[in-house]
This record gives structure tokens, sequence and C-alpha cells, in this order.
């Protein structure tokens, strides 16, 4: 747990969605937009992204079917993964998505609902056995890279799985159903793989194991657990994403940034006190589509989520925050309204650098 702590202390969201979703443009063109702006994050001292390890579905796609994954693409993903090791980054990896971006939860589900088997709604995909049966991600966690020819459950460039991007559950806001869930894909994933860290991929909405934690929510449940759904073995480390302008749109400043110190302060008492596990802050922005936004709102914003980061991390040990999200030039078809360009916002970069260079000196301390 302590290597774990130096990596993630000086880490944020690297999106290279495009290496591994546009292989063929890659190979015939080795990936010099994403190449050069991986070499702009590493001037800015940030050493650990978190990108895509899937696209399922639809165009250019990893996984074309269940269990059937495209060499093309998959030697786009090996390309991200050697250039991570060539500038010395590390990667989380996350193996799923929540929503229907690049697939997600509701492309494994509408197989069998297309093959007519009977499936109720996209939360059959924490049930239904069939479902279940196409995401093992056993061909992920085994891929021998054609590039450094390592195994990728075995390469150390890649610090740590994610199961599944922000997981949500409509047909049960307690969070039991996705436990168990967890628990099954969790100890399958570390049969597999012993060498790497394993988180779930969780915004921190708490569920029914401790009641009273719900008034912390911004007004509603999602299905997960933040307690109990860490408290599996299996599971390293704990996540937490933070978007108050979309959880309390309407809100004016002041208000989201109180719900923010709430929010952060709890998670973090949670780690030291119940759940005894490293923390990291994988998720947070301000939205550029937000009324009334502005280039200094959103790095007034972003240096307050670093200073709480910062001075929880200096007392008590959080592994740091990861900015949603750092985009590379000529990828505005990916653009949400959270993208970072780091070559077009020199405000931003410098506070990014700023921060990174906090966080590195405090792992010297």
């Amino acid at each position: 747990m302590a290597y774990f702590s130096r990596i993630i202390s000086f880490s944020l969201i690297f999106l290279l969605v495009a290496l591994a979703c546009e292989a063929r443009i890659l190979l015939q063109s080795p990936g010099l937009v994403q190449t050069r702006n991986t070499h702009q994050a590493v001037a800015s001292r940030l050493m650990v992204c978190r990108t895509c390890a899937f696209n399922d579905g639809g165009s250019q796609a990893l996984q074309i079917s269940p269990g059937v994954y495209d060499e093309r693409d998959f030697q786009g993903l090996d390309f991200v993964i050697s250039e991570a090791r060539k500038n010395g980054v590390r990667l989380i990896l996350s193996l799923c998505n929540n929503y229907k971006d690049f697939g997600g939860r509701p492309q494994y589900v509408s197989c069998p609902r297309n093959a007519g088997a009977p499936v109720n709604s996209d939360d059959d995909f924490y049930t239904n056995e069939v479902v279940k049966g196409y995401y093992t991600f056993s061909k992920v966690l085994t891929r021998i890279n054609t590039i450094t020819r390592v195994a990728y459950k075995d390469d150390p460039t890649i610090v740590a799985w994610e199961m599944i991007n922000e997981p949500r559950c409509q047909v049960d806001y307690s969070g039991k159903t996705l436990n168990r869930l967890i628990q099954e894909m969790a100890s399958f994933v570390k049969s597999i793989d012993s060498n790497h860290l394993l988180t779930v991929g969780m915004e921190g909405f708490y569920g029914d194991s401790m009641a009273e934690k719900k008034a912390i929510n911004p007004g509603y449940q999602v299905g997960t657990d933040f307690i109990s759904n860490h408290l599996i073995k299996e599971i390293d480390f704990r996540t937490i994403h933070a978007y108050p302008d979309l959880w309390l749109s309407g809100k004016d400043d002041s208000t989201q940034m109180a719900f923010m110190q709430r929010w952060t302060t709890s998670h973090l008492a949670d780690s030291e006190t119940i759940i005894k596990k490293p923390v990291i802050f994988s998720e947070f922005g301000k939205s550029s589509k937000d009324p009334g936004y502005s280039l200094i709102a959103r790095d007034s914003f972003s240096n307050a989520v670093y200073t709480n980061i910062y001075n929880f991390a200096r007392s008590r040990g959080i592994g740091g925050g990861l900015v949603w999200q750092i985009m590379a030039e000529g990828m505005q078809s990916y653009d949400d309204g959270y993208e970072i360009v780091l070559s077009q916002n020199p405000s931003t970069s410098g506070l990014i650098t700023q921060q990174s260079n906090k966080m590195i000196a405090l792992d010297h301390v």
C-alpha cells in the first residue's frame, strides 16, 4: 500500500481512448498527436493516467462481440501501454463503462436481448448469468502486448484495474445487488491477476449499510454502497468522483463548494475509521457547458479541490486527485465540456503542474 501511495500521489486522468479506439489510424501513423500530448503531461510531472481498456460494439470496437476482439484495435491498446512505459507513466485501466459511451453496460445487455433471451433492463447486467458470462475480461487481463511482449497481468506499467466506470443500479438502491457482483468479479480478476491493485470505479454514493451516511449524498442514491462495496477484501483501494455542477445543478458556487467539502471530508474519514484502505479522488471537474461558466471559475474550483487533496494528503495520506479530463489536441470529437488541453489552457496547466510538484514533494518528506 505504501507503493500505491507514492504512485497515485501525483496523478490525473489522461484520456488516451483515441489510441485504443482508432488503432487503424495509429498503425499507419503511430500516435503522433497522442504521444506529443504524453510528453506535455510528463512535462507537467503527471505520472499516472486513468484511461479505457474497453470499446464494446459499435464503430471501431475493441470487443466486436462477447469475447471476440479486433486485433488491430487491441494493438492500439498495446501502443497506449508501450508509450506510457517509455514515458514513465503508470496506468489505471478501466475494464467497462456503466454508460452507453463506447458500448458499456447497455451493449452487454443488448446481446442476449437481441438474441431473444429474457432481459428486463440494463440492470440485468448485474444479475443475468448469460450477461455476466460476457464480461469476464480474461482476454484483456491475459493479453500479450505485441510491442513489449509482456502480458498485461504482468506489466508493471499498469498499476491498477478498475472494474467499471461509475456503476449504478436503478432496481436496487441499497447497494446489495452491486455488492454481490463486485464480490464475484473481483474474485475472478484476482484469480487471474494478483499482481495489480483492483478498484471498483465508484463515484462514492452511500447506500443502506450505514443509513445515516445517505445524508451526505446530493439528495439521491444510485444503487451503490460506498462502505460495503469497498469492504470486499479483493478491492484494494477506494475511489470517489465529484461533479457538484451536475449533481447540484442550479445551485450557486458556494453551495456546490460546501457540498464538495462535506463529500471529501466524509469519505476520507471513512477511509481512516471504517474501510481502512487508500482512497483517490479519481474524477472531478467543472463543465464549460455550465451556465455562467468561465475559465477563472473552473480554475478556482480546481484549486479548491486540489487544496483539499493536498491538505488531506499531508495529514491523512489520501492517494491523490485525477482531474477529468486531459485531452490531446485534435480530439474535439470527444469533448464533453470538461476537457482540458494542456497546450491551450496555460492557467489550468500551471495549476495542475503546481499541484503535481506539491504532491511529489510530500513523497520525499
